[in-house]
């Protein structure tokens, strides 16, 4: 009897100490426990951080991410602060993506500078609505769509926008097939959708592929080493999959190791969104950039495509530019069934995964352009 009533006594005071912002906190975790697992957005994502919402607003239970001692405050110390988690992610990444589509048709790297452009000009808009330097740095990385890149930035200079930025970098790239082709469609004409492009796949070298990310790395880091530990992760990741002598650790790399860290690091961006901290009106102004950069990232790419298709005489389809954002392989996907709606003997997916590809390394090379400027400036990482 005495254990009854001391359980309906803690039962009674965690109700209590429930707040009103973190009962809309649970709510929203629950959200997104539904949109991954019934309407299935990115569940591999949105699941985890739904998880980890619910345990870190549950009063009394310490399992948020600034409860220190408690299991989640170790994997965000250890994990997030430490960037340790973004950079095994693009370990992963690197063995998972194959830079042949790009190689065989270089001229596509260009989509995949074209696809940033939506951060430069929303670090400028942020800059405007009062955001300091280092706040409107890492609310315009969202634009990136790569979420490892928009933490690491994050954690390095305002990390008490991680949870928004978090979330919303993570939201917008399962939202990737809502957001682009609206844009797609406004910016081109049908007869533009349907332009063919060549199919085939030109064949590359394995020596091509093996001293790409080598050469990459390299070249990519001494131009801007800021952006080091992502770029040499995914390099690294890429180097040991076209070796074609390290199959054991490109399958841990791309799958157990890639699961694993996102399970952890879904778990703890829910777990920092406390209900006092999330909802205020500069998060809400935080997403609201966020997806700004993500559609001027498209506006953009989609119009040096319409470009393209003029220089080259019609050779080119524009719909390839919308596939230079970093969100591997949805946008590439976006663009395949928006041309094959204009016409369905179009076949796409080749040149935006080309696309797409170089999409990845200009998401890291933008970041780390926007880090060197800021050192340069005089500004210091977190400790």
């Amino acid at each position: 009897m005495d254990v009854l009533i001391s359980a309906l006594s803690s039962l009674v005071q965690g109700f209590a100490s429930l707040t009103w912002q973190s009962a809309i906190m649970v709510f929203l975790g629950c959200l997104l426990l539904y949109l991954g697992i019934a309407r299935k957005f990115e569940p591999l994502l949105l699941v985890p951080i739904g998880f980890g919402i619910i345990l870190g607003n549950l009063p009394l239970a310490g399992l948020s991410a600034y409860d220190e001692g408690g299991i989640i405050n170790l994997l965000y110390t250890r994990g997030i602060l430490t960037e340790l988690f973004p950079c095994l992610l693009f370990l992963g990444l690197g063995a998972m993506i194959d830079f042949g589509p790009m190689l065989g048709n270089p001229r596509v790297l260009i989509f995949g500078a074209a696809g940033q452009f939506g951060i430069f000009l929303t670090l400028l808009l942020a800059l405007q609505l009062g955001f300091v330097r280092q706040e409107a740095v890492s609310i315009a990385i969202i634009g990136a769509c790569d979420g490892p890149t928009a933490i690491y930035v994050t954690t390095k200079y305002a990390r008490e926008l991680l949870p928004a930025v978090s979330i919303a970098a993570y939201s917008y790239m399962s939202l990737v097939p809502i957001i682009q082709p609206p844009i797609m469609r406004a910016l081109t004409t049908k007869k533009e959708r349907a332009i063919l492009m060549e199919p085939g796949e030109k064949k590359v070298s394995q020596r091509v592929k093996i001293l790409f990310p080598l050469v990459t790395g390299i070249v990519t880091i001494l131009i801007a080493p800021m952006g080091a530990p992502l770029m040499g992760m995914l390099m690294l990741g890429n180097f040991m999959r076209e070796s074609g002598v390290l199959e054991r650790l490109v399958n841990v790399s791309e799958s157990t190791l890639t699961n694993i860290v996102t399970l952890f690091l879904g778990l703890c961006i829910g777990a920092s969104m406390l209900g006092g901290n999330f909802l205020r009106w500069q998060t809400i102004l935080v997403f609201i950039l966020g997806l700004v950069a993500i559609a001027l990232d498209t506006v953009t790419g989609v119009l040096l495509g319409k470009l393209m298709r003029v220089i080259t005489k019609g050779k080119i389809n524009p719909l390839i530019g919308a596939a230079g954002t970093s969100a591997f392989p949805m946008s590439a996907r976006v663009v395949q069934k928006e041309g094959q709606k204009a016409n369905p003997r179009s076949f796409l997916l080749f040149h935006a995964v080309g696309a797409n590809a170089g999409g990845q390394i200009g998401s890291v090379m933008a970041a780390a352009v926007m880090l060197a400027i800021m050192s340069g400036m005089g500004i210091k990482p977190l400790p």
